[in-house]
């Protein structure tokens, strides 16, 4: 069976929740954090190491709250995501504070990630399906070397991914007949209006939604030659955005939606039913608190999950 490993983009800055480090705040009955039944449903379903992506400034709260239990379950390495972290060459703009986003956070793990990976979110609760199918595609499916990068993704129903406490950024999904990617277009401020799920795109245009609609939620299954294309991708992104613009990230969406349009990538839907929940505001945290009990009380969990 092929070696698995599980990457954990953690690094955020975790200002819509108030200025806390959200992917730290505990929710579960016995003090668990929501990566705490990440890592228990990808341990679960095969995956055999983990890779953390944080700031080095979260480095000594993170191991205390999280990695250094992790380390007696598993392979655990760290990377880090910083600003600064650019190629020869490229400046980093007056004013930008922000690191450069989702692949630039993928990339830290290049020299650590030598086989199938899947990336997830730190402060997302996807649930056992998605890790168990992304899992097995993984071993039984995925050619890593072909020509044409093999991926695949979590496909979440998109009425199973909304925060009642505000809107939400997705990835909306269109789907070949074959199950796989045809196209994934970031969509911001997705919530429900009184005619029902709307967003913008990229331009601030509208965009209606349809409830059942699939969605990714950053939750994707790479090949590692898929590195080496986001180490030749980087340094052309930060060479082409605008003079003055300091917010351009260089997104997994964006980049694997172009990879697919250009012949270069197919992904497969693996589309789940399971019910997504995350800190993405302050006032969220109850009710993941809540939803986790239920799991418990059901049976999904223990109630101190790794005992």
């Amino acid at each position: 069976m092929k070696d698995t490993a599980l990457v954990i983009m953690a690094a955020g800055l975790g200002s819509r929740f108030g200025g806390g480090i959200k992917q730290l705040a505990p929710v579960g009955p016995g003090g668990e954090i929501i990566m705490d039944y990440s890592i228990h449903d990808a341990l679960e379903a095969g995956f055999d190491k983990i890779v953390f992506i944080i700031r080095r400034d979260l480095e000594k709260d993170f191991k205390e709250i999280i990695g250094n239990r992790i380390e007696k379950l598993a392979e655990v390495h760290y990377a880090y995501q910083e600003l600064s972290d650019i190629p020869e060459g490229a400046i980093v703009p007056a004013g930008r504070t922000k690191p450069w986003g989702t692949g630039q956070a993928v990339l830290t793990v290049k020299g650590l990630v030598k086989e199938p990976f899947l990336v997830i979110n730190a402060d997302d609760y996807y649930g056992k399906e998605a890790f168990r199918k992304i899992h097995d595609y993984m071993v039984r499916e995925m050619d890593c070397d072909r020509a044409v990068y093999d991926m695949c993704m979590a496909g979440f129903v998109l009425a199973n991914t909304l925060s009642e406490n505000g809107a939400v950024t997705r990835g909306a999904c269109q789907v070949h007949p074959d199950g796989t990617l045809k196209q994934v277009r970031e969509t911001f401020g997705i919530q429900m209006g009184p005619e029902g799920l709307y967003g913008e795109n990229e331009k601030g245009e509208p965009v209606e939604l349809e409830p059942g609609q699939l969605v990714s939620m950053n939750m994707w299954g790479f090949s590692p030659a898929f590195l080496d294309e986001l180490e030749e991708q980087f340094p052309r992104f930060l060479k082409n955005i605008p003079e003055g613009d300091l917010k351009a990230e260089f997104l997994l969406p964006r980049i694997v939606d172009d990879l697919v349009q250009a012949g270069r990538a197919t992904v497969k839907v693996l589309d789940t039913q399971d019910r997504w929940f995350g800190v993405t505001y302050k006032e969220d945290k109850e009710a993941v608190a809540a939803a986790i009990r239920k799991l418990v009380a059901d049976g999904v969990y223990k109630e101190k999950l790794f005992s």
